[in-house]
């Protein structure tokens, strides 16, 4: 299994980012794909991802009503969505596969098993 992220760049206060996350190498199970993210010298950080059999989405709380995690079964991509960003957003943002028999909660890096390379965002003030 594969994941591989893009999108992230630098980006004034206030202005907007879509990362992507290209999974392949399985079958693709959308509504088993996180973000998580981790600034310089802190640990991994939920940010968002699907309910198990897709009929939720979870977001932490600094990411809700500015974050929004999509998916595009075609392509058998996952998009984050980053509007209205802040300085404190600026981390390495990681896509990962949740594990298919796992009984963690989503939110817990533990939970997942496959990991991308992770893409920089720097918002700037």
């Amino acid at each position: 299994v594969q994941l591989v992220e893009s999108g992230g760049g630098l980006v004034q206060a206030g202005g907007s980012l879509r990362l992507s996350c290209a999974v392949s190498g399985d079958t693709f199970r959308t509504s088993d794909v996180g973000w998580f993210r981790q600034a310089p010298g802190k640990d991994y950080e939920f940010v968002a991802c699907f309910g198990r059999g897709s009929v939720n989405t979870y977001y932490s709380a600094f990411a809700e009503g500015r974050f929004t995690i999509s998916r595009d079964n075609a392509e058998n991509t996952v998009y984050l969505q980053m509007n209205s960003l802040k300085p404190e957003d600026t981390a390495v943002y990681y896509c990962a596969r949740r594990r298919p028999f796992g009984t963690g909660t989503h939110d817990h890096p533990d939970e997942y098993d496959y990991w991308g390379q992770g893409t920089q965002v720097t918002v700037s003030s």
